[in-house]
């Protein structure tokens, strides 16, 4: 009696086998969309952070930008006010005088300047020539 169903053990291992496989390739396509999707997942995750950032990225740059242009206007009015200053082109004047050979009394008069002003012009400016 085996005998007449050993022709089809072939039959039934290559049946069973097929089987096998049609349940693997289903699990496997079945991973295969749960992997799809957490990638799709984390890619949208990753593409909401990205735009954060470049925004946030953005309105620093602009922050930046402001800051620099505020700082090369208080540069230049710095500098307007120090060339514009009437005790600086004072005590240039004075220091000027005093390389021509002028005195404290002349510095005081000249320049509007106090006597203790004209002192320290003289002596730093003596000091510097020695």
């Amino acid at each position: 009696m085996f005998a007449e169903y050993a022709s089809l053990i072939p039959w039934v291992l290559t049946v069973t086998a097929l089987g096998l496989m049609a349940v693997q390739a289903a699990l496997s396509q079945r991973e295969i969309r749960r992997l799809r999707h957490q990638l799709k997942e984390r890619c949208d995750s990753l593409g909401r952070e990205l735009h954060a950032t470049t925004s946030g990225s953005m309105g620093v740059g602009q922050r930046l930008v402001t800051c620099e242009r505020q700082l090369h206007e208080l540069r230049a009015t710095l500098d307007e006010m120090r060339q514009n200053d009437p005790l600086r082109i004072s005590y240039d004047e004075a220091s000027r005088l005093v390389d021509l050979g002028a005195d404290i009394d002349d510095l005081m008069n000249t320049c509007g300047i106090s006597r203790p002003e004209a002192e320290l012009v003289s002596a730093l400016r003596r000091r510097q020539a020695a």
